[in-house]
């Protein structure tokens, strides 16, 4: 029988959200949830939470993972998260666990048939934790699963992922193995609360053109990305970024293909950048070796091909290049999640955006943070723009930015510049209507009159869709109709209005004298009509 690895340090205490997490997996399994998931991003720490309910667990634990890497990480922290009170042994390749083993872990993939059926002899196994879930959908993975009982309407044992994106670059849901995401913590959330490293962006133009790639699945075929990209003037223009931005700081650039990492490599160490390459088609040992001379400085960029993209725990690591455009939200924030890890000496982590030609969305720091996809933070720190970015949707109302690069100074302008009340009709209202209808851009249109003397009314015109009968008429709050053109709802209103009699006729007019009367104390509009306006136009947008 192997032993047991030395427990060299205490079991690690939990930050507040593990225990949360903890607690969720807790009451989420006495609420009858079989299946579940806990969501948190990379660093965040999610094998000391499931190492703790390895430790809670009165049955066997079997814990399922993609890499080497994984497997030794679990085993370790489990090991010392039971203190020795319990075996914690390996399934893989030639090691064997023993049978009076609490916790296996086991590496998937050596989980045939066969080898399947000898581990779950007389053992009793009530939980079992797939760490790296997203994985879970793809048919072999499925098989292990099954086996395991996970899917009998008669188990009664549990499923635990683990994983820091819900998203599958083949478009399969999680929602075919799961019941449900019991816990999730943003990566902005545990950067503000001071659990990971703070991040700070460049946007890097190229002249690349991703503009005739296939926009099936959620990112871009790899072989049609690869002869976009990997040409010999953007990896110039890459390794250069590089050079200049990231300057001494030890960073990981991820590339399409095993050419295209190669090729950047070469274009780095010809500017004088002591560069190595790491990719899955590599002899272990050379594998190991680039990971050693990186973790020992004596290659500054690492560049690889997905390789690094899970397993990878390198927490000195303060530069991420995406060479790679991607599409896909899980991959991106994957990639990125590989330098968020706290170190000493470490304030941030530069991601640099290489960002090419392309009608379609492609990820960036900016839109991880909820900003958009084109803005530029030259340098600036993510979570700093991103308040910035709050306090401007919520001061500017209905302020939208075309699409292009821009900067945070440059949206603040326009923002500042931008004013609702300049807002037009359209010629097909103005042709149909003489009331005084106000422009809520694309929201829909707002007509205030008077029910009678000194009692003031209000009539909206709302989107509520893009088909069908999307425009709603609400009078005062309540809604009274739909229509599937707005022309029809401002006919009806005015029919209502002009029912009401002639003094709320002459009210809903731009003429009419109230509409004239000064501002409240501290609107920024001058007259009434226009305060009202404003009040309305911040209330729709804002929801």
């Amino acid at each position: 029988m192997t032993p047991p690895p030395p427990a060299t340090s205490p079991a690690p205490s939990l930050r507040p959200y593990q225990r949360e997490a903890v607690n969720a997996v807790l009451s989420a399994r006495r609420a009858g949830v079989r299946r579940m998931v806990v969501c948190l991003p990379t660093g965040a720490g999610k094998t000391v939470i499931f190492a703790e309910l390895s430790r809670l667990a009165r049955r066997g634990v079997l814990v399922l993972a993609h890499r080497e890497e994984l497997v030794e990480q679990a085993r370790d922290k489990i090991h010392r998260a039971l203190a020795g009170v319990a075996i914690v042994a390996v399934e893989q390749a030639a090691r064997r666990a023993p049978r009076d083993a609490k916790v296996i872990v086991a590496s998937i993939r050596s989980l045939h048939e066969a080898r399947l059926e000898d581990l779950l002899v007389g053992r009793d196994i009530g939980l079992v934790i797939y760490d790296e879930c997203h994985h879970a959908a793809a048919d072999d993975n499925l098989r292990v699963l099954r086996r395991l009982g996970a899917f009998d309407s008669g188990w009664n044992g549990t499923l635990l992922g683990f994983t820091a994106t819900t998203t599958r670059g083949d478009g399969k849901g999680l929602d075919a193995v799961f019941e449900r995401i019991v816990y999730t913590k943003s990566l902005p959330e545990l950067i503000e609360q001071g659990y990971l490293a703070r991040l700070s962006g460049y946007r890097i133009a190229t002249t690349a053109d991703l503009s005739r790639l296939s926009s099936e699945g959620l990112d871009f075929a790899e072989d049609e990305l690869a002869l976009a990209v990997d040409i010999e003037e953007r990896n110039a223009l890459v390794a250069r970024a590089i050079q200049e931005l990231a300057r001494d700081r030890r960073t990981i650039a991820f590339c399409v293909t095993v050419s295209h990492a190669r090729n950047l490599c070469f274009a780095l160490n010809a500017l004088g950048v002591p560069a190595g390459i790491v990719h899955g088609t590599m002899k272990p040992e050379d594998r190991a070796r680039a990971l050693e001379d990186f973790r020992r400085g004596r290659t500054i960029v690492l560049t690889n091909v997905g390789v690094l993209t899970e397993g990878f725990d390198d927490p000195g690591v303060s530069c991420v290049a995406m060479a790679r455009p991607t599409r896909n939200e899980g991959l991106y924030a994957q990639c990125v999640g590989r330098g968020t890890r706290l170190f000493p000496g470490k304030t941030d982590c530069l991601i640099l955006d290489f960002v090419d030609l392309s009608a379609l969305d492609l990820c960036t720091l900016p839109s991880l943070f909820g900003m958009p996809r084109d803005l530029d933070l030259e340098g600036r720190d993510a979570s700093a723009a991103r308040r910035t970015w709050e306090r401007i949707a919520f001061d500017h109302p209905g302020f939208e930015l075309e699409a292009g690069a821009i900067t945070l100074g440059e949206i603040q302008d326009r923002a500042a510049r931008f004013d609702p009340l300049g807002l037009g009709l359209s010629g097909d209202v103005r042709a149909i209507s003489g009331n005084a209808w106000s422009s809520l851009g694309k929201y829909g249109l707002v007509l205030h009159f008077e029910r009678r003397p000194g009692q003031l009314a209000e009539a909206l015109v709302v989107s509520r869709g893009a088909r069908g009968k999307r425009w709603e008429v609400l009078v005062d709050g309540e809604s009274m109709a739909r229509f599937s053109r707005i022309e029809e709802a401002v006919e009806a209103v005015d029919y209502e209005v002009q029912r009401m009699g002639r003094a709320a006729e002459a009210s809903a007019l731009a003429s009419a004298h109230w509409r004239s009367e000064p501002a409240p104390a501290g609107s920024r509009a001058e007259t009434r009509a226009d305060a009202l306006r404003l009040e309305v136009f911040g209330r729709v947008v804002r929801g």
